[in-house]
């Protein structure tokens, strides 16, 4: 496994980290604690989850798992988004995210997080009160870094200016949507991100599976059984004509190199500037093996040429997914 710094802090992650988004939805428990174990065992530390996925099992089900081994993983969870009813229910106040934070650990069954991200950018709450909260985490030993998620780059830049300003723990990560189906980050996020030293952990790093090569195999785009187009219906807004021909190209480019096309996906994504970890999830084992052998992929100036003139359209328009507040 090739471990990174996260940013430009002293935490190694590995270059290929794990999502959770399905862990308690489309993955029951025992086959995620199966896929935990054997990330964990192929040297996979970073695993990443939120406070909001599969109504907070995603995060019970990881407690369960990492115990008697939480020493072996880098630990990320989020808080922002909403999560219950009310006026206080959501966002990045002081209020909000203690009570989240207290919950989280209590599910996570652990004392502490490495990595604590703000969901999203909160236009509602004063940076100063979200910063100085954070910062007062990670003083008290709740929290070891702090990262953001789908902020844009003028409100990571700001953050990050106000930390330094106050004196304030700065964000050493940032979660975006990023893919050969998502190349916006590029425009202003991946330089500010290469100027202030904060790693980029992308997300949806196979378009929801549209550059794994699932879709490809049916003209048509359909989905295949126990796929997320098929078990979440709201995921077809991005089943796209466009993203679907992406798809396709993307499947011949790596099939004549003789790779598989998620993995290919997954090692384009790792040798971007600035990337410290990528996150992709599994529902099955042989998923998480599929995305391991991107590992071994050089990516060659032949191979960067073909991706790039299939997906050089993708780095104009709008972002594949961005997820803001109400």
């Amino acid at each position: 496994m090739d471990y990174r710094r996260l940013g430009r802090s002293g935490l190694a992650v590995s270059a290929l980290g794990l999502g959770t988004n399905a862990f308690g939805k489309r993955c029951d428990r025992a086959a995620s604690t199966a896929i935990i174990d054997c990330a964990l065992d192929r040297g996979i530390n970073f695993i990443d989850t939120a406070n909001i996925y599969a109504g907070t099992e995603s995060e019970t089900i990881i407690g369960h798992a990492l115990s008697g081994k939480r020493d072996r993983a880098v630990l990320a969870t989020k808080a922002g988004l909403p999560r219950r009813e009310g006026p206080n229910g959501s966002g990045s106040s002081r209020h909000h995210l203690q009570r989240e934070l207290e919950e989280s650990l209590k599910r996570l069954q652990t004392d502490y997080v490495d990595v604590y991200q703000i969901h999203t950018f909160d236009p509602y709450t004063p940076l100063e009160e979200t910063l100085r909260a954070l910062d007062d985490f990670v003083s008290a030993g709740k929290v070891r870094y702090i990262g953001a998620s789908n902020y844009a780059a003028w409100e990571l830049t700001k953050a990050l200016g106000i930390s330094e300003l106050r004196g304030f723990d700065r964000y050493v990560s940032v979660q975006t949507s990023y893919s050969l189906a998502d190349r916006t980050p590029e425009r202003e996020l991946v330089p500010a991100c290469l100027d202030q030293g904060v790693g980029i952990i992308p997300y949806f790093p196979l378009a929801g599976g549209i550059l794994s090569g699932k879709y490809a195999s049916d003209p048509s785009g359909t989905a295949p059984s126990g796929s997320r187009a098929e078990t979440d219906k709201g995921f077809n807004r991005f089943m796209n004509e466009r993203e679907l021909a992406l798809g396709h190209a993307v499947k011949r480019i790596a099939e004549a190199h003789g790779y598989r096309p998620g993995a290919l996906s997954l090692a384009w994504l790792m040798a971007r500037p600035a990337v410290s970890t990528v996150i992709a999830g599994a529902t099955r084992a042989e998923q998480l093996e599929d995305n391991l052998s991107s590992l071994s992929i050089a990516m060659t100036a032949e191979l960067e040429a073909e991706l790039e003139a299939a997906s050089a359209p993708f780095r104009h328009g709008e972002p594949f997914a961005n997820y803001r507040l109400p």
